[in-house]
């Protein structure tokens, strides 16, 4: 439960920091920051998403006694993979082509990429070990220095660069005050092993690949706005979907980040049988909490609108984001359900396939669909190609017979969502403001939890009780000691 509070807290931080960025840069200036961030965020994905990757599903406390050359060879293959980034950046700054980003914000860029690399690199680690307050120290002091720094680069000098900077920093910050506890006993570079990384990379390229496949799609669509419409619609769309993907990522992040551990540790004690079960839960945990996330952001929408989002990009706001929900919704269901019947297994190469018909989907969507005054039809194209990815992936899984949710928590979450959603509606005609976004999202919460625990929507009534139970027992023992 502390971990999830950290990710909680984590979100809410990156949902302020995202959009005061975006009111004290502007459109224009927005567009770029974002451009370049997107730009980081692919760089990371490529180069170094196998590193975390590889920690996540093979590190563990036992690896760290017994199999000391794994941490090695992730480290030396992060340090190696950063060297070779900054010599072929310098390479390429000599070449003098030019891109739609100037070279000092790729270098900025590249920063990040490596910051936040290494930043989930070690969050991974402390993930694998079950280190809930190592992990929530790094959390706090990353968001407490993102504030800080990201929101005060923007505010104080209103300019991409100082705030790219100033997220360079706050990463940085962050891993050096945990790098001392983040130690392996043993941990000399002697023990660093090719085969090792080459197994690591077996596991982690098809999905590294697949991932760098979907970053593409909106770092592409955000380029082509770029072009067409310039760096200020560039800034409405990418505002649009980076305040969605954070709320839908983020939650669907704070349930991996307990559910996936718990399954890759059922699949250590247990076997594999015991592990498809758990992942069959977990996938309907997901979907359980993702879906009605997503029909709140899009029933709350005109107050959000009203209240969180910066004058210059309200209308263009309510017209892309919610073009892109059902995109975001299959995003999380693909990452966070989906995607880990192929991790548990250890056969990822599907994940290519459906990664690289999203690409074709669209870039057919791209170019049949009739191009607006506004970027609507690329946030329409990037939905559609996030579909046939679900559709896809769950066709490729099926072949293998994996252990799928019950119809019976499909049904009864989507009844529950029903619910909600006939409840809030006419709500969504009131006037927006502070005191219709409380009321709609306290009246949802309460009636999608008495639904949810009333038919026990994929256990989570029963996992709930048995928190409190053990809890309240905890507390017992304590108080008779």
């Amino acid at each position: 439960m502390s971990v999830f509070l950290a990710f909680f807290c984590n979100i809410i931080f990156n949902f302020a920091i995202g959009l005061l960025v975006a009111k004290f840069l502007g459109p224009e200036e927005y567009g770029r920051f974002a451009l370049a961030h997107a730009t980081a965020i692919a760089v990371q994905t490529a180069f170094f998403d196998w590193v975390r990757l590889g920690a996540t599903r093979f590190y563990s406390e036992r690896a760290r006694r017994e199999e000391p050359a794994l941490r090695v060879t992730l480290d030396v293959g992060f340090a190696l993979i950063t060297f070779s980034l900054g010599i072929g950046a310098a390479l390429l700054f000599m070449t003098g082509i030019e891109f739609a980003l100037s070279y000092s914000l790729i270098a900025l860029a590249l920063g990040i990429a490596v910051t936040n690399g290494l930043f989930d690199y070690y969050s991974a680690l402390v993930r694998a070990r079950f280190h809930d307050p190592l992990f929530i120290r790094l959390v706090l002091v990353k968001t407490f220095l993102s504030f800080l720094l990201i929101g005060g680069g923007a505010f104080w000098f209103g300019s991409a660069k100082m705030t790219l900077l100033g997220g360079i920093v706050s990463l940085g910050g962050s891993v050096i005050t945990a790098r001392a506890a983040l130690r392996d006993p043993e941990c000399e570079i002697r023990l660093a092993r090719l085969s090792i990384a080459e197994a690591l990379m077996r596991y982690s390229l098809p999905i590294v690949g697949a991932n760098l496949l979907y970053l593409s799609i909106p770092l592409a669509n955000r380029s082509m706005v770029a072009i067409f419409y310039g760096f200020s619609e560039t800034g409405q769309f990418s505002l649009a979907y980076d305040f969605g993907t954070k709320a839908i990522q983020a939650i669907g992040s704070a349930l991996d980040v307990i559910l996936f551990q718990i399954a890759v540790a059922t699949h250590e004690l247990h076997g594999p049988t015991q592990a498809r079960q758990t992942i069959a839960n977990n996938m309907a945990i997901v979907i359980a909490i993702v879906l009605p996330a997503c029909t709140g952001i899009w029933l709350c929408l005109p107050s959000i609108e009203q209240i969180v989002v910066p004058l210059e990009f309200r209308g263009h706001f309510s017209l892309l984001l919610p073009l892109m929900m059902t995109g975001l919704f299959c995003s999380a269901i693909i990452q966070f359900g989906i995607n880990p019947i192929f991790q548990i297994e250890k056969k990822t190469a599907p994940l290519i396939g459906a990664a690289l018909i999203a690409c074709v989907v669209d870039s057919l969507l791209v170019l049949v669909l009739p191009r607006n005054p506004d970027a609507s039809s690329l946030a329409i194209a990037q939905a559609g190609a996030l579909l046939a990815a679900l559709i896809a992936l769950i066709i490729f899984a099926s072949l293998n017979r994996p252990q799928w949710p019950s119809l019976r928590d499909l049904a009864t979450a989507a009844f529950a969502n029903a619910v909600m959603s006939a409840v809030l509606l006419p709500m969504r005609d009131n006037e927006p403001g502070i005191i219709t976004l409380a009321e709609q999202i306290g009246a949802g919460l309460i009636i999608y939890a008495l639904v949810a625990m009333s038919l026990d929507i994929a256990g989570l009534r029963t996992m709930t009780f048995a928190r409190l139970r053990l809890g309240a027992v905890s507390k017992t023992l304590n108080s008779a000691e």
